[in-house]
């Protein structure tokens, strides 16, 4: 398998390569240069499942059994056996949780992984790298919980000041590993993915550095999420059976798992996107228009994004993937703060694709509704997908599964506020509030965080 750039002007390349490089050398995002086709079966194992869904990505560049030992290490650290449980709430409408890991939020699922294959690579390179990423609230704490204390990385975390949750930020301070450092930006988490971006494009820093990342840019996590996707229909039927998805997203890269999964030949037959009031997203796909607007504090921090990533890999596809056309199209966002699409473009994406917004007051009338009527209580991002999912679902004879992103105890405040009762963090976190935090305050200003990387490495 090898992997090409969407805005086509970088090298062309291997996993092992991409996965440590992360952004590619002209700004786009790898992708694979063909996709690789789902074989039918399934049985719902999720270790079984994921070997044979991520190993054509890795495409020999790990040896079979290696991999499968870390496939295996990196799903042990969950506290389900199932690993992604599949809840009926009724009515056709299921609620796969991917919160059951370490930090208690999806991108365990992800990270979990990703640690073990950055930690392999390197070891084999005999090279060390420093990681930065930003964090909208759960990439942080999932990253450093699987990069912590490993011999081969430093890890920078880059979060917006007082726009996460009080646990969500304590998950990922109270980490006392010597390779770990976490940095408050004074701005939102746009302007943190800025910063890393801009950290990569600066070719001297990034090579002295050996920047490589582990947010959603990189084709490594968005490998590892297309597999629940698999597990989930296997589970209600099978491979070519329909199903439908709704999926809370900000940075869009689980949706685009999603998205991932279809191209293989999962018979998805609707992604529902459920977006706050940040509803960029929702805008694009259902009127072909982004235009860009100030970041609006919710109760769901984790999408709180105008800026979305990994939609790049989305409009390569659709343009044909022609990179040059990608690269035009992001500039003129860039310069203008819009994008409008092709009608004709538009219309592509057609009924596979629906959109829905939910504000705050809406968000807290699902928590507390789905909590009595099934008892399932939902985190405030789990809820914009159950949202959304209800919204737009069109087809009831289909089954519908709606994402659960986080475990509500990481956000107890929306949820008691909605549901009169606060949940308990489980007890591995239990002391989280007595733990001593450390973490660097600064401004939004890319050479006072590039000198902070600089000291982080050195030191």
């Amino acid at each position: 398998m090898r992997y090409v750039s969407t805005r086509g002007a970088a090298p062309i390349l291997g996993f092992g390569e991409v996965l440590l490089a992360g952004l590619a050398d002209d700004g786009g995002l790898y992708v694979p240069e063909s996709w690789p086709s789902l074989a039918a079966g399934g049985s719902g194992d999720y270790l079984v499942t994921a070997l044979e869904v991520m190993s054509p990505f890795v495409g020999g560049a790990i040896a079979p059994g290696a991999f499968a030992d870390m496939v295996r290490e990196a799903y042990a650290t969950f506290e389900s056996d199932e690993v992604t449980p599949l809840v009926d709430l009724g009515d056709g409408l299921y609620l796969l949780e991917l919160f059951h890991g370490p930090t208690l939020a999806f991108k365990d699922i992800a990270l979990q992984l990703v640690g073990r294959l950055f930690d392999h690579e390197l070891s084999r390179r005999g090279e060390r790298v420093t990681i930065v990423g930003a964090t909208s609230g759960d990439t942080g704490s999932a990253a450093i919980d699987a990069c912590r204390d490993r011999e081969s990385m430093d890890i920078v975390i880059l979060h917006p000041a007082d726009r996460v949750s009080d646990v969500q930020r304590r998950q990922m301070t109270t980490v006392p590993a010597a390779n770990v450092h976490n940095v408050a930006v004074e701005g939102t988490f746009d302007d943190c993915q800025d910063l890393v971006k801009a950290m990569f494009a600066d070719a001297p820093f990034r090579q002295r550095m050996r920047l490589s990342a582990v947010n959603s840019i990189n084709w490594a996590r968005v490998m590892a999420q297309v597999v629940y996707y698999v597990v989930a229909a296997e589970r209600l039927g099978g491979r070519h059976v329909p199903v439908s998805f709704s999926v809370p997203t900000g940075n869009f890269g689980n949706a685009l798992a999603g998205h991932a999964a279809r191209h293989m030949g999962l018979e998805i037959e609707q992604l529902v996107i459920g977006s706050n009031s940040n509803d960029i997203l929702t805008r694009f796909f259902t009127a072909g228009t982004m235009t860009l607007d100030e970041v609006v504090p919710t109760l769901s921090p984790s999408m709180d994004i105008q800026v979305s990533s990994n939609l790049e890999r989305l409009l390569f596809e659709l343009l044909d993937r022609d990179g040059a056309a990608v690269a035009a199209l992001l500039d003129d966002f860039r310069g203008t703060g819009t994008i409008v699409l092709d009608p004709a473009l538009h219309a592509t994406l057609g009924d596979a694709w629906s959109a829905a917004r939910f504000h705050d007051d809406e968000v807290l009338r699902c928590i507390a509704e789905e909590a009595d009527r099934s008892g399932v209580v939902l985190d405030p991002h789990s809820a914009v997908g159950v949202s959304a999912a209800r919204h737009c679902r069109r087809d009831h004879s289909v089954p519908m599964v709606a994402l659960a992103t986080a475990h509500p105890a990481k956000f107890p405040d929306a949820v008691e506020s909605a549901t009169g009762v606060r949940p308990d963090l489980p007890e591995r976190l239990g002391d989280l509030f007595d733990r001593p935090e450390r973490f660097s305050r600064l401004p939004n200003d890319l050479a006072a965080i590039q000198a902070h990387v600089d000291a982080c490495v050195a030191g």
